[in-house]
C-alpha cells in the first residue's frame, strides 16, 4: 500500500508539473520541479523526511540484489532502441543518474559533468556512457563490476547538484532549446557512443526545451525505470 501511494503521488505531481511548464509562473515551475525531483530520488538528496520510491528500490538492491534481473523499463518512448530489454537492477541507477548528470550539467547548466575518470575508477564501471547499447551478456557483466557504495555517492552528488541548477534557472532558459554544441559535447565526452542504440539519445534530447528536459530525463525518466523494478520489491 505504501509503494502504491508513492506511485500515485508521483503521477499526480508529474501532471501538476507538466501543467505548470505550459505557463509562465517561474516560482511554481521551480517548486513543482524540486518536489517531483525529490519524489523520484533518494530522500537524502532533497532532505525529505520520508523514504521515497527510489529509497525502497535501492534498499532492495543493497540487500544483495544488485544483479537481480529486471525489465529495463515499463513503457516505450517514441524512440526506443535498446541493447537488451532485461538488465541488472544496478544498471537502472547507473543509467538514470548518468543521464541526469549529462543533462543537468552539460545541456542545462553548460558546466562540466560530475563524472570523470576518477569516478569511473571508484565506481568500477567498464563504461562512461549511459549503457543504452549494452546487450544482455555485457549488461550482466557490467552489473557485477559496480561498487554500489561509490555509485550511491555519485548519485547523491548528481542529485544535489541538479537541484542547485534547477533553482538558478530563469523562465527564458526553461522555455529555450539548448545550443547544438552542448548536445555534441555529450558525444565528445563519452556520455553516449556512436552505436545507433546510444547516439539516438542526442536526437531525442536535442529536440527538447529545457522544460522538456526537466519533465523527461530529469524526473519522469527515473520514474520509468523505477516502476519497472517494482515487481521485485513488493
Amino acid at each position: 500500500m505504501l509503494i502504491k501511494n508513492l506511485c500515485k503521488e508521483i503521477d499526480l505531481k508529474y501532471e501538476q508539473l507538466k501543467m505548470a511548464l505550459c505557463g509562465t509562473d517561474l516560482a511554481k515551475i521551480k517548486e513543482l520541479t524540486l518536489e517531483m525531483h525529490a519524489l523520484v530520488h533518494s530522500a537524502i538528496i532533497s532532505g525529505r523526511n520520508e523514504q521515497t520510491l527510489a529509497d525502497y528500490v535501492w534498499d532492495y538492491l543493497a540487500n544483495g540484489n544488485q544483479n537481480e534481473l529486471v525489465p529495463r523499463k515499463n513503457f516505450d518512448t517514441d524512440l526506443h532502441y535498446d541493447g537488451t530489454a532485461t538488465v541488472p537492477l544496478v544498471w537502472q541507477f547507473w543509467h538514470t543518474y548518468r543521464i541526469e548528470d549529462l543533462i543537468s550539467n552539460i545541456l542545462i547548466g553548460n558546466r562540466m559533468q560530475i563524472f570523470n575518470s576518477e569516478w569511473q575508477r571508484r565506481i568500477g564501471s567498464s563504461i562512461s556512457d549511459t549503457g543504452n547499447a549494452l546487450e544482455f551478456d555485457a549488461a550482466v557483466e557490467f552489473g557485477k563490476s559496480i561498487n554500489t557504495t561509490e555509485l550511491r555517492s555519485y548519485m547523491i552528488e548528481v542529485g544535489k547538484n541538479t537541484r542547485e541548477i534547477i533553482s538558478s534557472l530563469t523562465l527564458d532558459q526553461i522555455q529555450s532549446m539548448v545550443p547544438e554544441e552542448r548536445i555534441m559535447r555529450i558525444l565528445e565526452e563519452g556520455g553516449v557512443t556512436t552505436d545507433f542504440r546510444s547516439v539516438w539519445l542526442l536526437v531525442f534530447w536535442g529536440r527538447l526545451t529545457v522544460g522538456g528536459m526537466i519533465l523527461t530525463p530529469i524526473t519522469c525518466h527515473h520514474t520509468m525505470h523505477l516502476f519497472a523494478c517494482l515487481d521485485k520489491i513488493r
